[in-house]
């Protein structure tokens, strides 16, 4: 496997942890649970590239790139509306949580492809290429919101032990995240919950 291949490996599989905590019924929580996921995404993309990483850097980084990104924040809070709320605001949540991580981790690619660490990142033109790279992540984490409908449809007696291997999955996440401290306890007990509770 390529670097390259191994980095687009490690984004995709970030993206789908991060559109699964995108649906946590939580306002905010789920916000955090994607920032914590994206966090350990470059984390590992930095790993691949043999780029020095740290928690503080991962979040000033991410906060500045996305800015308050009222389009998510908005979707969490259109969860407390009650019915239909945490339906709605959970897929679009779960959408812009995997498009927003999906340009992050392209970011990220292009300026460790030239050897430009974190924290010399122009700020600037990080956020230029993440709000290109954002459209096309909305089309990323669509398809692949379709790509794991399709899989679940063509196995329909398969759907429940699917289910608990999603929980369990994203429940597996969580606990890593957890152990490296990019959540708190408090914060892992919480989206632990909404999980459950969902499913």
């Amino acid at each position: 496997m390529t670097r390259e291949e191994q980095v687009d490996k490690i984004i995709q599989n970030h993206i789908l942890y991060a559109m699964g905590l995108g649906i946590v019924p939580i306002p905010i929580y789920d916000i955090i649970g994607v920032t914590a996921v994206q966090v350990d995404m470059l984390s590992q993309v930095g790993k691949v590239y043999g780029k020095p990483f740290s928690d503080i850097a991962g979040k000033s980084f991410i906060a500045s790139v996305t800015g308050t990104s009222l389009a998510r924040i908005g979707a969490s809070f259109i969860k407390l509306i009650p019915g239909v709320g945490s339906l709605i605001g959970g897929v679009s949540m779960s959408i812009m949580s995997g498009a927003s991580t999906y340009a992050l981790g392209q970011v990220c690619k292009r300026f460790f492809e030239d050897d430009v660490d974190l924290e010399n990142i122009d700020e600037d033109l990080a956020k230029t290429i993440y709000e290109d790279e954002l459209e096309k992540g909305k089309k990323v984490a669509s398809d692949l919101k379709q790509k794991a409908e399709k899989e679940k449809d063509a196995t329909p007696t398969a759907s429940a032990p699917e289910k608990e291997e999603d929980i369990y999955a994203q429940l597996l996440k969580l606990g890593e995240l957890k152990e490296k401290g990019v959540i708190t306890d408090e914060e892992f007990q919480k989206m632990k919950k909404a999980l459950v509770d969902k499913f």
